[in-house]
């Protein structure tokens, strides 16, 4: 690899005594996992650098599945991230590492990621932001459904009518409630990533918790155990 790459740590483990195992998005190389050597030194330069949500230029050697960390350095500093939007962020960071596959490219993805850390890092609410991320993280993973027109009798969506949601198929106008159910309004702002109502919030962080666990597994993730004020969940 030559030149310095745009990256975030995502995430970082001990490597025996003195290295550490990073889990890192990058701009032009996606997901990679990098090896660190002596990183865990006391006087090692990288000490206090390799932090979430810090923006770094990174250089590394060597292929296969564990490149070696040769340069890092901070473009900027952290960003402001605390108390509960701190754990959002994680959350955030948490899924790119469970979805991601290594080495694919999501430049786009990557900058939707740095904006998604500039608006938690404004935001009072963080549930605007998480939600606008994730349905960009499934259009990029190649989730398509079309919010905006019935899959049943390809009729645009009324603001009023109900439509339940049929996985590989999209939303069919239908009299029956339950959980799979969505107003036609609520779609609409799910389409245009816009949430004015806490209804459509809510709206859109059903449809994303049903959408991306396929792609998350069966395996609880760490970021959901954290609680935020008011006895509220983070994520989906």
């Amino acid at each position: 690899m030559e030149g310095l790459q745009r990256c975030f740590v995502l995430h970082s483990r001990p490597y025996s005594e003195t290295s550490l195992i990073l889990d890192v998005f990058s701009e032009d190389h996606g997901r990679l996992t990098l090896l660190s050597k002596g990183a865990r030194r006391k006087r090692s330069n990288l000490k206090g650098t390799l932090q979430p949500f810090t923006p770094l230029f990174m250089k590394w050697s060597g292929k296969g599945a564990m490149p070696v960390l040769t340069h890092a350095e901070p473009i900027s500093i952290g960003l402001p991230l605390r108390s509960y939007i701190l754990y959002s962020a994680m959350y955030v960071n948490e899924i790119l590492v469970r979805v991601l596959g290594n080495h694919t490219p999501y430049p786009q993805l990557f900058l939707d990621y740095l904006n998604v850390l500039r608006e938690l890092a404004q935001a009072d609410n963080p549930e605007p932001a998480l939600r606008r991320f994730e349905l960009s993280l499934l259009h990029h993973l190649g989730y398509g459904i079309d919010f905006l027109h019935c899959a049943g009798s390809g009729l645009s969506v009324e603001d009023d009518m109900t439509y339940n949601y049929r996985e590989q198929q999209g939303f069919i106008a239908s009299m029956k409630i339950g959980l799979l159910t969505f107003r036609g309004n609520d779609l609409k702002a799910i389409a245009a990533r816009r949430f004015e109502t806490p209804e459509q919030l809510r709206a859109a962080k059903r449809f994303t918790r049903m959408a991306l666990k396929p792609y998350l597994g069966s395996k609880p993730l760490k970021s959901r155990e954290l609680f935020i004020p008011r006895g509220r969940r983070i994520g989906t």
